[in-house]
């Protein structure tokens, strides 16, 4: 070796080594996020499907965090704590987290050096004292055996065909002429089971918002009030109410699932202010002009309705007037450490609450004869977003069903006036407004199409018309 080469040969070892160790350590950081991340997901999921859903741990553990739905949860020990009303998950017991429960406000994750919110008055008395042995919706009689033509359709809801992935199907309803006329649930499920609607939580914040316009509280064209936005020449203060509705916001984020530490991941499981992480992110396109789905401009959302009522009169406000006077007597709209709701992906409703969520848009925000939605608000929610080039979504209401649970080609073709409320694992609710028809379908489908939501929508419509 020359002496010229020794310096150099020891230069590069010395950068390989650097280079070995920062890889090392990025590896270990990297790990250890997933980590918070697998754990997180495992005490929240826990926490909220016993306290919630009072379900039994054991059956949750071996359903929701089962190795069969992800190898990770392999590693994972969970316990629940009764007495303090929490979930914790452990990794090896090297990684940590930990789930609480608030009465009326379902579970959070826990932050070090996070203080819990503290909880407002959130009424729970029920809306339907006193009427269990009325007719549904003002009840919650049901016809005890559905004609055959619904018996058929439900059979194929809970059918699992053999080389398509599993459907997991949990509950089946079938709301028609404003009654339900067919339900369905498996082992486990029941008509009182609240179930989680994941990314239904969004058109719910829609009608949250609605209430707000009826009010005159808020407009539409208003810029949202979000305090991280106010600055002088701030362009992000200028994204209105409607934009974020149309999911137009302009706002840079991340919607990738199969990327563990993308945004709404680390949003979801990893902050302890899911609106505030929203909040700080940059406009990537100018208000108005680009269509993009978002769960954080949904925590927006919920931000604004908080910034609008104070902190007064913000926690009790989903129950007091929209689901007491609708009945949704077992739903629970859960909010993050913070307090501000999850409106992107948090809300435990039973299948038959859902389905009377879907009653109220199926008539035109009416409620008994009571209007909850400014009038024109449905429509307004049918209303493909202008900057949606593919009229696929209106505001925070889909109008043409994500690709994965469309179906194969050559697809059925749905009524034009159909839209829907979609969540994560192929949880719906479908109004079918020129048919009187309300659908609901909650279900742990894991793998894209292993739920085909377009055969199902047309098999309802037939039964429709059979004899």
């Amino acid at each position: 070796m020359s002496r010229a080469a020794a310096p150099l040969l020891r230069y590069l070892g010395a950068a390989l080594a650097t280079a070995a160790v920062g890889a090392l350590g990025y590896g270990g950081y990297y790990l250890w996020q997933l980590a918070g991340i697998a754990t997180g997901h495992a005490a929240k999921t826990l926490c909220s499907a016993v306290f919630i859903a009072q379900r039994d741990p054991q059956v949750v553990v071996a359903s929701e965090l089962s190795p069969d739905l992800h190898p990770a949860f392999r590693f994972i020990d969970s316990h629940v704590d009764h007495k303090a009303q929490r979930a914790e998950a452990s990794l090896f017991g090297l990684r940590t987290r930990q789930a609480r429960h608030r009465q009326g406000l379902g579970c959070a994750l826990a932050y070090p050096d996070t203080r819990f919110q503290a909880v407002a008055s959130v009424p729970l008395s029920s809306s339907l004292r006193g009427r269990a042995h009325a007719e549904w919706p003002q009840g919650e009689r049901v016809a005890a055996r559905p004609q055959p033509r619904w018996q058929a359709l439900l059979d194929w809801a809970f059918a699992e065909t053999d080389g398509r992935p599993a459907a997991r199907t949990r509950a089946v309803v079938v709301v028609h002429r404003g009654r339900i006329v067919a339900e369905g649930y498996a082992d486990g499920v029941s008509a009182q089971t609240p179930l989680l609607g994941w990314s239904m939580t969004k058109s719910v914040m829609n009608a949250l918002v609605g209430i707000l316009v009826r009010e005159g509280r808020v407009a539409l064209a208003d810029p949202a009030p979000i305090p991280e936005w106010q600055s002088p020449g701030d362009p992000r203060g200028r994204i209105t109410i409607g934009q974020l509705l149309h999911m137009s916001s302009g706002l840079e984020f991340e919607e990738r699932y199969r990327n563990p530490l993308g945004d709404v991941t680390r949003m979801l499981l990893a902050t302890p202010n899911m609106a505030a992480f929203a909040a700080l992110k940059p406009l990537r396109f100018e208000p108005g002009t680009r269509f993009a789905y978002s769960s954080g401009t949904s925590n927006l959302l919920a931000r604004v309705v908080r910034e609008t009522l104070g902190e007064k009169h913000y926690l009790d406000f989903p129950r007091r007037e929209l689901f007491f006077p609708v009945g949704m007597d077992s739903a629970v709209l859960e909010a993050d450490a913070s307090g501000t709701f999850v409106g992107s992906s948090y809300m435990y409703a039973s299948a038959r609450d859902w389905a009377r969520f879907g009653l109220l848009y199926l008539r035109d925000g009416v409620w008994h004869g009571k209007r909850l939605l400014p009038a024109g608000w449905v429509a307004f929610s049918r209303t493909p977003s202008p900057a949606d080039p593919e009229a696929r979504f209106g505001a925070h209401f889909w109008l043409k069903l994500p690709r994965e649970y469309a179906g194969p080609e050559p697809r059925p073709s749905l009524p034009p006036d159909s839209f829907h409320a979609v969540g994560h694992e192929g949880q719906f609710v479908t109004i079918v407004p020129s048919h009187d028809l309300v659908l609901v379908r909650f279900g742990l489908t894991r793998s894209a199409n292993g739920w085909n939501h377009s055969a199902f929508v047309a098999r309802a419509l037939a039964a429709i018309t059979a004899k």
